[in-house]
């Protein structure tokens, strides 16, 4: 089995795409065979470097790795058939365009974008199928001529074969199409620019792909290539085509309705890990309870035959559900690296160390460290910038329930020794002090996390406190006491 995956770099890569390149490595793998990653590059206008480096650096971090192809963005390319970027391989193409034209099963077309318009209006009006009318395949030396005296450049129509042409997918099983409703297409532009439909079927070709599976949106394409394969006298590869991936309304997942971009995820702190195991079970299942898996373990139980003919559903929820499971079953000092994109360099590593136990159980993604434990490196007025003094009150108590909990808070912590100031230790004096003054402790806690973490809802507030420091705290429940007493709220 020889499977690829044909990126385009005109923009960075997508779920879709990773998805549909993890099930070509996945059946390659489990097959024992090769995976190919071409970059189709001819499109001049919107291809960059920048897009193919999000591309290969997003499939690297996913850990999808081919055995043939760039492997790195604007490196050397690495198997027997190379180049493996289109914009480097023309004049193979210009070599098959010239073949089909010698054939005739291409011709060459002069018909300007205008005319070409006003063939599609007309057929509208007439309730027509849209399609070329063939109009160039029998013209005369005079007609030649007299377009070329204009200045009129040609491309190269393919002459669609009126035959009915079906397939068995791998995915979908037997598909047929009726390619006399076509119409014969561009296969190179008037600029010399080869599309599509032809490079593909060439590429696949010398390749020696066996097996092309791609997304269902292809699947219209696919009468298409194999007319052009039959043209040329190809061997004709097995086709298997996924499903789309939706949005939880069913609707196609599309960069404007969705967060689709891998880099996207990644700066939001999901694990590689944890989104590859989801996008395999985005049209597959492995027919057991299982969740969790490797790459190897995914690639060993994967068949393409199995994977489903329904649309896959996007479930976020979902997703962040795996991602707290990989995180929970990292090691203190495994998660404490993974953390480090997110926390600054002021923070040391023995201090983002100690963070982990505060924060493991709360993460969702990677990135809400600085939510949770921002409070802790970021400076005091901007930490008292977070909260009203509105929310210094307790679910059941006024201003003044706030300002016992503050002050008895300052006296608590203002007598112990710095080296008393351990979570254990301050947890019982608090709550003794919250005892003494009569007040609940869930109300009596209140006041002290807004003042501490600027938020409600925190880290385990004992250990915050710990970590913040004996002087810091006090600082911050000093503060949020001068604010609570002149905002009107007393």
């Amino acid at each position: 089995m020889r499977v690829r995956m044909a990126p385009s770099p005109t923009g960075p890569l997508h779920i879709g795409t990773a998805r549909t390149s993890l099930y070509n490595l996945l059946a390659a793998r489990h097959a024992g065979g090769t995976f190919v990653l071409r970059i189709e590059d001819t499109d001049v206008a919107r291809s960059t470097p920048e897009f193919e480096r999000d591309i290969i650096d997003g499939l690297h971090w996913l850990g999808i790795t081919w055995d043939e192809g760039p492997q790195v963005a604007g490196g050397t390319d690495i198997g027997p058939h190379a180049p493996y970027r289109q914009s480097l391989r023309l004049e193979l193409y210009a070599r098959e365009a010239g073949r089909l034209l010698a054939s005739g099963a291409a011709y060459r077309c002069w018909c300007t974008p205008e005319e070409l318009e006003a063939v599609r209006r007309a057929q509208e009006a007439a309730r027509e199928p849209p399609r070329y009318n063939r109009r160039c395949l029998s013209l005369t030396d005079a007609d030649v001529a007299a377009f070329t005296a204009e200045g009129r450049r040609a491309a190269i129509r393919f002459k669609v074969p009126a035959e009915r042409i079906g397939f068995d997918d791998i995915v979908r099983g037997e598909v047929e199409f009726d390619n006399a409703l076509l119409g014969d297409f561009v296969i190179v532009r008037n600029d010399g620019v080869p599309l599509y439909h032809f490079v593909v079927v060439i590429d696949d070709e010398e390749m020696g792909i066996t097996h092309v599976i791609r997304g269902e949106d292809h699947l219209s394409n696919t009468p298409k290539h194999i007319a052009l394969i039959r043209a040329l006298g190809y061997r004709e590869p097995r086709f298997g085509h996924i499903p789309l991936i939706l949005n939880q309304d069913r609707s196609k997942m599309s960069k404007r309705k969705s967060q689709t971009a891998i880099a996207a995820y990644r700066e939001d702190g999901y694990l590689p890990e944890a989104l590859v195991n989801f996008l395999a079970f985005l049209g597959w299942s492995p027919g057991t309870e299982e969740e969790l898996f490797t790459l190897d373990e995914l690639a060993d139980r994967f068949e393409i035959g199995a994977v489903h003919r329904g649309g896959a559903i996007f479930d976020r929820d979902r997703l962040d559900h795996l991602n707290g499971v990989y995180i929970r079953a990292l090691t203190d000092t495994q998660l404490a690296l993974r953390l480090r994109p997110w926390v600054p360099a002021a923070v040391d590593d023995a201090g983002l160390l100690a963070i982990v136990p505060l924060v493991r159980e709360r993460l969702v993604r990677l990135g809400d460290v600085v939510g949770l434990a921002g409070f802790l490196w970021e400076p005091d007025a901007v930490v008292s910038s977070w909260y009203s003094p509105d929310l210094l009150r307790p679910r059941n108590g006024g201003p003044e329930a706030a300002e016992t909990a503050l002050a008895g808070t300052i006296a608590t912590l203002s007598a112990m020794a710095p080296a008393e100031f351990a979570a254990d230790e301050i947890e019982h004096r608090i709550r003794t002090a919250a005892e003494t003054a009569g007040v609940k402790a869930g109300d009596f806690f209140t006041p002290i996390r807004v003042a501490i973490t600027g938020r409600t809802v925190s880290p385990p507030l004992f250990a915050s406190l710990e970590l913040l420091g004996r002087d810091r705290s006090l600082a911050r429940l000093a503060d949020a006491r001068a604010r609570l007493a002149t905002s009107g709220a007393r």
